[in-house]
């Protein structure tokens, strides 16, 4: 747990100090009335977006394929599909529009079913991963871009939809990227076997506009000009070389200087970061003198419970200014009204793929350019803003332009699986907007081939019928395989349990000022066999009570993940049961579900070293157990682990103890050749 950051330095700073200097970006200011809540209808109008409605329909009613690039603010997410309805552009079926994420499918679902005054399911609807809220008369339907994906792996030609909206492309997460491929070929295939035809629209706020338009066959580049209201950006003067520090200054001396009225939203890493310097914020402002008024801080980050989410959507008290402290959650997905300063502390957290070592890390790094415009534009959806940058403007300038796309630095392994059950016909060579190397495809073959998913014959990559069977489940092929493996060791039943908690984000909620109540309400869950032997007491836990929420405030359990988990459980064991494979419960026997995991994760080992160290097996890489497992005290001989993190040292996450024999039963000539390897 990072140590709290010491309290603020008297000194200010202001626009054009030492601290700060100034650079304004200009835009568009539309009238308020007050605090009158202004309807609906009126908001619609007032968006930039509105003013060029009629242009753009006749565009887009003409064009195949068109990207699209609007600021953050002219409302082109919600607008479009609207747009493209209303003008009866689409109708014959569904318009589907991807997101990156899973939480802005479902608010941007709700907004625009809202604003057709429609029954959210019914006209607009949305579907993310175990989720789906749709129906027969569903006909805008918000979605993430990886269950579009999973559904062309039954229909490549995805013949329900008339146009796919691809938003927030700029993110390039590896699920867009690989559906750029994907739409792609469906919209060529449909127009040489003269089917409806699909129009495909790429939206952004900001990208790298050649690349996209020569992708999709040099598609127009339609520009949709004005943000709602103007930004002010303020850069440092000198670089920073504590952004907590700095995000910390800059907070109390806008809050003295500032209107109560006007709320923060700073951009961190991560829950720990954020529970750190929110717990600093608020001792800081209790000595605070009267007259700066009262702050409320919120933190939020995806594992937060439910009802700890809300509150950053209700406004402040009367004279309180609320403090937002929000992972990149915030950076796109939702609107959070009140916002008039941002804070950027120019970090976020991203993982990082080596293909030569094998291992994916987390790591703390800079964003983009783009990413940068995007918080900045925070600020500026109800009236005019501010954006603080914690880093000089030739720091800014040294930035990437686009962030790196995920596909170019994740583990690859999923990506081919997927590939390979569309029945690409040569997933070597799959038409990638941005190719990954040569080295981390490979890497991801022969990762399947371990996994016995893949085989090669004459340079042809193919799946076996226990691939075929871990496509059907949307997991990382580790997890699948340890599902159909569950049924060798009669523990389907727990490891069911265990890969859905693992599938949602965290299901336990620990806050930092509250530590010692966390423990010894958690001490009965806990298992000297690792954390997954924990979830699966805290899970069993869960349902002895009926999920019972006053259970899950007292233990510290978040009621609405584990509700999740409960679906998502649920929805795996369906597939399970349609690959015929009988749910087994191995009962009080933990020894069969860890030697389980041992077999699906064997890739994912660590042995412990006469210095008290630990190392992976396969690549004898130095890890360390994370401080958050309930194994951090402990010194077991050998553990498989779920991912690693890595920050001032690469931390192991998710430990499950097993004993080496089962790693090398599980992969006896994957395990012998590692050892040459080594010797050699």
């Amino acid at each position: 747990m990072p140590q709290d950051p010491d309290p603020p330095p008297a000194k200010k700073f202001k626009p054009g100090s030492p601290f700060f200097c100034f650079n304004k970006k200009p835009g568009m200011l539309l009238p308020r009335k007050g605090n009158t809540p202004v309807p609906i209808e009126l908001q619609r109008k007032h968006l930039p977006i509105y003013q060029a409605k009629s242009q753009l329909i006749n565009q887009l009613r003409q064009l195949h394929s068109a990207v699209l690039i609007g600021e953050t603010g002219s409302g082109k997410t919600t607008q479009i599909p609207q747009y493209l309805y209303e003008a009866g552009i689409g109708r014959q079926g569904v318009v589907a529009i991807t997101q990156p994420r899973r939480v802005a499918a479902i608010s941007l679902a709700g907004r625009v079913a809202e604003e057709k005054k429609s029954q959210l399911g019914k006209l607009v609807g949305y579907t993310v991963r175990f989720e789906d809220a749709t129906s027969a008369e569903t006909r805008l339907r918000f979605m993430t871009d990886g269950m579009l994906l999973r559904e062309a792996i039954g229909d490549p030609l995805l013949q329900r939809y008339t146009v796919v909206i691809l938003d927030e492309a700029h993110e390039r997460t590896v699920h867009t990227d690989v559906l750029f491929g994907v739409v792609k070929t469906a919209q060529k295939k449909r127009k040489e076997q003269n089917k409806f035809p699909l129009k495909v629209i790429i939206m952004s706020a900001t990208m790298d506009v050649d690349l996209f338009s020569q992708y999709f066959n040099k598609a127009p580049v339609l520009y949709l000009e004005g943000r709602q209201h103007p930004i002010q950006i303020f850069y440092t003067k000198q670089p920073q070389s504590d952004y907590l520090q700095a995000a910390l200054v800059s907070i109390f001396q806008i809050h003295q200087e500032a209107l109560p009225s006007s709320d923060i939203l700073v951009f961190l890493t991560g829950q720990e970061e954020i529970e750190a310097l929110a717990r600093t914020c608020r001792d800081i402002a209790k000595h605070l003198p009267e007259s700066c008024g009262p702050m409320s801080v919120i933190p939020l980050y995806a594992s937060l419970p439910p009802a700890q989410q809300l509150r950053v959507f209700q406004p402040a008290p009367k004279g309180c200014r609320k403090v937002i402290l929000s992972t990149n959650i915030a950076e796109t997905s939702i609107t959070i009204s009140g916002i008039k300063f941002v804070i950027d502390t120019g970090m976020v957290k991203a993982k990082r793929y080596n293909p030569g070592s094998g291992l994916e890390v987390l790591a703390l790094q800079r964003v983009s350019k783009a990413q940068a415009w995007q918080r900045a534009g925070r600020a500026g959806r109800e009236d005019s803003g501010v954006c603080y940058r914690l880093y000089t403007e030739d720091e800014f300038d040294g930035f990437l332009n686009m962030t790196v796309p995920e596909i170019q630095r994740c583990n690859l392994a999923s990506v081919m699986l997927q590939l390979l059950a569309l029945r690409i016909p040569d997933v070597l060579n799959f038409d990638f907007m941005s190719k990954p190397s040569p080295e981390a495809i490979q890497a991801a073959i022969e990762q399947l081939e371990l996994l016995g998913a893949a085989e090669r014959k004459d340079d042809q990559v193919t799946l076996t019928p226990l691939g075929k069977k871990m496509a059907s489940f949307p997991l990382e092929p580790r997890f699948a395989k340890t599902i159909l493996l569950s049924a060798d060791f009669s523990c389907t039943e727990e490891v069911l349990t265990i890969v859905s908690l693992l599938s949602v984000d965290s299901v336990l909620y620990n806050p930092p000022a509250r530590r010692e109540e966390v423990y010894s309400r958690r001490r009965k869950f806990i298992s000297s066999e690792g954390d997954h032997m924990t979830l699966l007491n805290v899970y069993r836990g869960f349902k002895n009570v009926g999920g019972n929420k006053d259970w899950c405030r007292e233990n510290f359990v978040n009621s609405r993940n584990m509700s999740l988990v409960t679906d998502v459980r649920s929805q795996l064991r369906e597939i399970c049961v349609k690959l015929g494979i009988s749910p087994e419960s191995s009962r009080s026997d933990m020894g069969n579900v860890r030697r389980c995991l041992a077999h699906g994760l064997f890739t994912n080992a660590a042995e412990l070293q006469p210095d008290g160290t630990y190392m992976t097996l396969d690549t004898h890489q130095p890890v360390a157990i994370h401080p958050s497992s309930v194994l951090f005290q402990a010194k077991p001989a050998c553990v498989v682990f779920n991912e690693l993190l890595h920050t001032s040292k690469c931390y192991m996450r998710d430990l499950c103890l097993v004993d080496p024999d089962w790693l090398h039963e599980a992969a006896p000539e994957y395990f012998r050749r590692k050892l040459r390897a080594i010797k050699s």
